[in-house]
């Protein structure tokens, strides 16, 4: 047993089976809060505890999906690439709207952590919130705050906007792809551009730009703040 979980490929065979799961329980019950991430977190969470599964060994185990993050990204520029012509045409409401999405996430964030009387260790770690992982851990880095608490942040933050943006968009009866596009990346990095290429081509391109500008915009902010 102790050879199994120690290999290569146990942990990262049972996330993706973990994961496929969640994503097939999704489409069964067309329910957009049983978010596909967001139940595998749990369940996984559940086997390492119930099996009493040392977290180092799951990491060290799942470390060839940590190891994809950073590509995974990098294949959202596609979506960008075709979507181009459009990229062109809103170029200055995209970069408005990221600046504008960056701004108030670091400002909220500090705000709230003031109000409940969070350190600064614990806002330095929470800022860079609203962008994808391998940015919002250098942020982190930089800042000095805890990483573990950046990624935590960052995978709720995820989760959260890429189940309540299109909910919010179909109530207020918003049918621009280009807002909801933008939306989505800016507030929901890479998850929130997953759910933007569901819905289609456009958004997700759209979305897929307005990771890299929050990224670049969010770290200009959290120097200069």
């Amino acid at each position: 047993m102790n050879e199994l979980l120690n290999g290569p490929f146990f942990f990262t065979g049972l996330c993706l089976i973990v994961y496929l799961l969640a994503c097939r329980l999704q489409r069964i019950t067309r329910k957009t809060w049983l978010n596909p991430l967001l139940v595998s977190i749990l369940i996984l969470i559940g086997i390492l505890s119930v099996l009493r599964i040392p977290y180092a060994h799951f990491k060290e185990g799942s470390s060839v999906i940590a190891m994809m993050l950073t590509p995974a990204t990098c294949v959202l520029a596609i979506p960008m690439y075709n979507q181009r012509k459009i990229l062109k045409q809103n170029l200055a409401a995209i970069l408005i709207g990221t600046f504008l999405g960056a701004l108030s996430s670091i400002l909220s964030v500090t705000l709230l952590c003031r109000i409940f009387g969070l350190n600064e260790l614990i806002t330095r770690s929470l800022l860079p919130k609203s962008v994808t992982t391998p940015i919002a851990v250098s942020v982190c880095e930089v800042s000095g705050g805890l990483p573990a608490i950046t990624v935590a942040a960052v995978i709720l933050t995820g989760i959260l906007g890429s189940i309540v943006i299109p909910l919010l968009f179909a109530k207020l009866k918003i049918k621009n792809s280009v807002a909801l596009g933008i939306t989505l990346g800016t507030a929901s990095h890479a998850m929130g551009t997953s759910k933007a290429i569901e819905i289609g081509e456009q958004e997700g391109g759209l979305s897929g730009l307005a990771i890299g500008i929050t990224g670049i915009f969010t770290v200009i902010l959290s120097l200069l703040l």
